[in-house]
């Protein structure tokens, strides 16, 4: 079954670096320009404004001051992550930092977590106090977090009381508690075997930019699988709630000369392969860019597009708030109709 993109969102990689043609030379201008976007994008009906999370680059790195910045700009308009690297977070201060962001918010945090992505740091993890028990792989680290995280958030007891300061010896939950926050954490997943996870535990899912298999099929084709896998594992698992799934899309639509200069080379990408460092090949997405018309006719072809609830578009946040602003504008002109996309009032 088809399932139109009902909610569209921004993700921005929140990058920035002193260099000529960049609008965010610094992180503060990274961080009151992510602020502003989301603002524009809310104005402008769309549905999410998202953050990457890296650590040890000129991206975003601890998300909840900005995520509550933007809830504090903001009415409507879901704020998350995608994603956070659970291999670095302590997940009880975790637990209460996201807990109070969602309560600034009044309950629009989507929280996607996952294992993380290559990353410049030999040993990241480990620089935070961060390691792996005995016979634990990082990932295993990273969903261990997760337990931990998720027990906390759901009001689950984790400290044991002081007498002496409470007359009782009963254990403690961290507060503030969110309600709801639990059915708001979603899962990065580049693969089948990690999708099949993901629906087993009652995560929604949030697709990757890029997939760690390939199998010689386009990747919306790979991913629609993905999508598919996780959606019938989810049925099978006896899950009371509908699951989210989210994809991430490069959308360009060229209406103007600066359009055309920045992405009009883009105009006939491809799906590319390539090696991420580890064992076997790994698959990214083409670039939308081109005529509105036509970018909206490929995209609504897109089969895992068509699959997701939720399309997340990824914007060149280095060329700043008016740009994007522009880019989104166009976006839900010319484009997010043809998805069955419609305008959040």
């Amino acid at each position: 079954m088809n399932r139109s993109a009902k909610r569209i969102g921004f993700l921005s990689f929140g990058h920035y670096q002193p260099v000529a043609g960049s609008a965010a030379r610094t992180a503060r201008d990274a961080l009151v320009q992510t602020v502003e976007l989301a603002v524009a994008a809310e104005e402008l009906g769309f549905d999410g404004a998202y953050v990457r999370v890296h650590h040890f680059a000129r991206q975003q790195a601890a998300p909840f001051p900005v995520l509550a910045a933007m809830a504090a700009r903001t009415s409507r308009i879901e704020l998350g992550t995608g994603v956070i690297d659970m291999r670095y977070e302590n997940p009880l201060y975790m637990a209460e930092e996201a807990a109070m962001t969602d309560l600034i918010s009044d309950g629009r945090l989507q929280l996607g977590v996952s294992r993380g992505s290559p990353e410049p740091a030999l040993h990241g993890p480990a620089t935070f106090g961060h390691v792996p028990a005995e016979g634990e792989t990082e990932g295993d680290m990273a969903r261990r977090h997760l337990d931990v995280f998720r027990h906390a958030i759901a009001g689950g007891k984790v400290a044991e009381a002081n007498p002496r300061m409470t007359g009782s010896s009963r254990a403690l939950p961290i507060l503030p508690q969110a309600p709801g926050l639990s059915d708001r954490i979603w899962w990065g997943s580049g693969s089948r075997e990690t999708a099949r996870w993901t629906a087993e535990q009652g995560l929604n899912l949030m697709s990757s930019t890029l997939l760690t298999e390939d199998t010689g099929i386009p990747f919306d084709e790979l991913q629609a699988e993905q999508i598919a896998l996780y959606r019938q594992v989810w049925k099978d698992s006896g899950h009371s709630r509908e699951p989210r799934v989210s994809v991430s899309r490069s959308v360009m639509p060229i209406v103007n000369d600066l359009d055309e200069a920045y992405f009009g080379r883009d105009r006939h990408s491809t799906d590319q392969v390539g090696s991420l460092g580890e064992p076997g090949l790994a698959r990214f997405g083409r670039t939308y860019a081109g005529d509105p018309d036509q970018v909206a006719e490929d995209l609504a072809k897109d089969v895992a597009v068509q699959e997701a609830d939720t399309l997340l578009v990824t914007i060149p946040n280095a060329l700043g708030v008016d740009y994007n602003a522009h880019l989104m504008s166009s976006i839900v002109e010319h484009v997010a109709p043809a998805l069955g996309w419609t305008r959040a009032s």
